[in-house]
């Protein structure tokens, strides 16, 4: 019997791919594709079972591929839900081919170019900035990437911004590590689902990164997470807070809000709603019917168990 498929943004050893070893293990046959696109697509038509994308980083913000997607102005992804989430602490190295050069002497004049994901730039200006001032900087499609086209670089010296995992993958030299801006950068990745498949009915995902001896205890929040989309008309006064105000009066926190072009006429946008209530409550069909009323257009996206952790001391 085939093992379950997990779809993530390509290629292998990227943080979409880490973040996939550790969520679901080796009891799922994990697939890299080419785009956030692909991926959604394959759970869309039921070639694979589930989707893990980058939904937001702590440092640099959301991910708007991942926003565009879920906002699924065309319909692709009609049948797509969110069911759970995974947080990764994200930790960037700097990266060479092997011997080219001494990492204990830190003399990086030889490097004229650096690749890595737009994402990660942000999360690593610091070190960019007194490292790197006047480098040409070269966008890919994800960390991995960068230690791929590094790796197969041989007429000049660059370097590439991207994982421990990465470099392992690629054989490459670890020059810097942790150079991201922040000790807690951390991504979180939401795993998606076709609502109408059979297999992906009930997951209950544990983690299968093992905690280190180092690592303190930890406490599982008791909320769950609901995320919404909806439109509202602009020529009408108050309709945002008219459909804001059922969150509040619902019980439901709002944690975040975001917002994405229409594409339907310049300057209308799709706002994108997370929200928490506690676990017992089920309080989102009698929000969507509230939110009907109100809105456009609305989508419940999914709700899932809060995988937020905090530590004990």
């Amino acid at each position: 019997m085939a093992s379950p498929k997990v779809t993530f943004l390509g290629p292998m050893a990227s943080f979409s791919h880490q973040a996939a070893v550790e969520t679901f293990g080796d009891s799922y046959e994990l697939v890299p594709c080419l785009s956030f696109a692909d991926a959604l697509a394959a759970v869309q038509n039921e070639e694979a079972e589930y989707a893990i994308v980058p939904f937001e980083n702590s440092t640099n913000g959301s991910v708007v591929q991942t926003l565009d997607l879920l906002v699924d102005r065309h319909g692709a992804y009609s049948d797509l839900e969110v069911c759970s989430e995974y947080y990764l602490t994200v930790h960037h190295c700097l990266l060479a081919r092997k011997g080219l050069i001494s990492a204990e002497r830190h003399d990086y004049s030889v490097i004229t170019k650096l690749y890595t994901h737009p994402q990660a730039w942000g999360q690593c200006e610091r070190f960019l900035g007194k490292t790197f001032k006047g480098v040409e900087r070269q966008d890919v499609s994800s960390t991995s990437k960068a230690g791929e086209a590094v790796s197969n670089t041989t007429t000049e010296v660059n370097a590439a911004i991207a994982s421990r995992f990465a470099a392992e993958h690629y054989g490459l030299d670890i020059l810097e590590e942790n150079i991201e801006d922040t000790a807690n950068n951390t991504t979180r990745f939401l795993i998606l689902a076709n609502k109408n498949s059979k297999h992906t009915s009930s997951l209950h995902l544990s983690p299968h990164k093992k905690p280190t001896s180092e690592e303190r205890p930890i406490t599982v929040s008791k909320t769950k997470k609901t995320l919404i989309s909806f439109m509202v008309r602009q020529d009408t006064l108050g309709t945002l807070a008219d459909a804001l105000i059922i969150f509040k009066d619902s019980g439901m926190n709002l944690t975040s809000i975001s917002t994405r072009p229409s594409q339907i006429h310049a300057w209308k946008y799709v706002f994108l709603v997370e929200s928490e209530t506690d676990q017992t409550r089920e309080v989102v069909p009698d929000v969507m019917d509230s939110l009907r009323n109100v809105t456009e257009t609305c989508r419940h996206l999914g709700t899932w168990a809060n995988q937020l952790k905090s530590r004990s001391w």
